[in-house]
């Protein structure tokens, strides 16, 4: 069992930043590809990022490119989403998630999942 806590979201006008972080809480972090989702009111839940699992390998989401960035400290058994020119279509529940071995942008690839941090962002 992997248990995943997020931290970092919160309210930031548009053109804002947060940093989100995801502590997972096993010693094998190194075993395990992560993302980032999110999902707002009313919508599916979406892929954000992913990365594998020594760091080399990312993925995004167009509307994300080039705005977001992934991460992890292996050492620290921590994966963060620096997320920078905040829009308001980026408000959401995000989530982040461990999947076994291989990167994915799916969802319901992933095995494990956080109880999510909301991001709010005003106009």
């Amino acid at each position: 069992q992997v248990l995943l806590v997020e931290s970092g979201g919160g309210l930031v006008q548009a053109g804002g930043s947060l940093r989100l972080s995801c502590a997972a809480s096993v010693n094998t972090f190194t075993f395990y590809a992560m993302g980032w989702f999110r999902q707002a009111p009313g919508k599916e839940r979406e892929f954000v990022a992913a990365i594998s699992r020594s760091g080399g390998n990312t993925y995004y989401e167009d509307s994300v490119k080039g705005r977001f960035t992934i991460s992890r400290d292996n050492a620290k058994y921590t994966v963060y989403l620096q997320m920078n020119s905040l829009k308001p279509e980026d408000t959401a529940v995000y989530y982040c998630a461990a999947r076994r071995v291989t990167i994915s942008t799916i969802w319901n690839e992933y095995d494990y999942w956080g109880q999510g941090t909301q991001v709010t962002v005003s106009s």
